[in-house]
């Protein structure tokens, strides 16, 4: 079930809005993607899959991860971000956390974004 949308990876390219079967995400006041609808989420890893910047992880449970899970916390989950990707060999030769990906959708949205001041 996914768990964490990291602030300081992501960069707003709205894939996992896009890419989520089960419509999880809504994209917050402050423009990253929030988790809305936890519940819905049916553990595919399509959003984690496809997120060019490895900012999400997925716990793989079928529930919310327990309160104090180190499955929440974003720092005990430094070196799982992207192993999804990793393990299933999607994005291979890629460096982890990389802003070069080659996602049409991702790299129009960039190019087409406003930039902050």
């Amino acid at each position: 079930m996914i768990e964490v949308v990291s602030a300081d990876r992501c960069v707003q390219c709205d894939v996992c809005i896009k890419v989520c079967p089960t419509d999880v995400f809504d994209r917050g006041p402050d423009g990253l993607p929030a988790i809305a609808r936890q519940g819905d989420c049916q553990t595919c890893f399509m959003c984690e899959a496809h997120c060019p910047t490895d900012a999400l992880y997925v716990a793989p449970f079928s529930g919310p991860a327990p309160a104090g899970s180190p499955h929440t916390d974003e720092a005990a989950l430094a070196g799982a971000f992207g192993e999804y990707r990793r393990i299933v060999g999607w994005g291979r030769g890629r460096t982890p956390g990389s802003r070069a990906d080659r996602n049409h959708i991702f790299t129009e949205r960039l190019r087409t974004a406003p930039r902050n001041p």
